[in-house]
């Protein structure tokens, strides 16, 4: 009897100890300590949930793994927004009920509240983010980098770059700074002789690209020195010229934005306590909470309201800082993710045969 009793006590223990946590992946970096600050910590103090953050240079691939192999380990997965998609598509995520979600700060319906787009069949919209490049202003000490165009001139602008290792974004960026207008890039994309386009204008810097896979990556690449201006993740080069007084500068033409959802992995072992985490996260303060962290835009219209959200430390204005400022939005792509669901293996493939080449 007393065996039988230690038993089924540890069971419940177990049991407790299992429910009382929420596993979340993220993208690790100064985004997965905004998100920690601004979701994870006040969601724990507020909920008793314990909840932790772990790290994926691009969650979607352990979280596909995780689901086809009926060993998912967590609940809430940071996705961009084609891999959301395309991962609800193949059944690899729970769906989410918009009804569940709150209503924004100012009492208007979530589904009204949140921006086109930004709730999916899987996916809630945590932030609109960008690729954006950004320069080492010591470098250049007369003439500044201002277009896209002036990423591909090496004779002008002497020096490295550094390029995210893979075709999402960078054939993009390719033919726009080919001189393709950011409103024709997917029509051009989508055609064999644009894609050529897009490959021969890499061709022109391939001996000068140094590759990142990780977003920590490209801001490092930059303080290193080892490029002198490199593409990245809008938000880690803002974190990196204020927290760190880095001398980096965005340029936004030609940037490509996007929203980033948080998903629950089909399986997930605290279904849940996982949608009681996005709720949270996504409400109107979840979301100016992260903006406050990282300079990434909120997806909720209540969350742009009551006038500019204000960083960390106290004093930078976000509003300008922001993919969705209106002043950076003259030249600006959004990333089409119907185009990449349908062609992301085939491009891939093509670009590591060309990188191999």
């Amino acid at each position: 009897m007393k065996k039988l009793f230690l038993t089924t006590a540890l069971t419940c223990s177990t049991a407790f100890a299992a429910q009382a946590e929420v596993v979340v992946m993220s993208w690790g970096g100064s985004y997965g300590a905004a998100q920690t600050e601004a979701h994870v910590k006040p969601f724990m103090a507020e909920s008793g949930i314990k909840t932790t953050m772990i790290d994926s240079d691009n969650p979607a691939v352990p979280i596909k793994a995780q689901v086809e192999a009926g060993n998912v380990t967590v609940d809430v997965v940071s996705l961009e927004y084609a891999d959301a998609i395309r991962l609800c598509d193949e059944g690899l995520l729970e769906p989410i009920d918009p009804s569940s979600l709150p209503a924004g700060s100012d009492g208007t319906p979530a589904i009204d509240d949140f921006l086109p787009g930004a709730i999916t069949e899987c996916g809630v919209s945590t932030d609109i983010w960008s690729n954006i490049y950004a320069y080492d202003s010591t470098k250049f000490p007369d003439a500044k980098p201002t277009t896209i165009a002036d990423f591909f001139d090496t004779e002008k602008f002497p020096g490295k770059r550094g390029l995210k290792k893979g075709a999402k974004a960078v054939l993009e960026v390719a033919l726009m700074g080919d001189g393709v207008p950011a409103s024709e890039v997917y029509e051009t994309l989508n055609t064999p002789e644009g894609i050529d386009r897009a490959f021969k204008k890499l061709d022109s810097i391939k001996k000068d690209i140094i590759w990142w896979e990780a977003g920590a990556q490209a801001p490092q690449l930059l303080a290193d020195g080892e490029v002198v201006m490199t593409t990245a993740y809008n938000g880690r080069i803002f974190n990196a010229a204020i927290d760190e007084n880095k001398p980096f500068v965005i340029v936004w033409d030609g940037q490509i934005y996007e929203n980033e959802m948080y998903s629950i992995p089909k399986g997930a072992p605290h279904m849940e306590d996982a949608m009681k985490f996005i709720e949270y996260a996504t409400s109107t303060e979840g979301l100016r909470a992260s903006a406050q962290q990282i300079s990434y835009g909120p997806a909720r219209k209540s969350a742009n309201l009551g006038g500019d959200i204000i960083y960390k430390d106290g004093k930078t204005v976000m509003g300008p800082n922001l993919p969705t400022y209106p002043a950076n939005l003259e030249n600006a792509l959004e990333s089409s993710f119907e185009f990449w669901v349908d062609h992301d293996s085939e491009l891939n493939e093509r670009f590591n045969a060309w990188l191999a080449s």
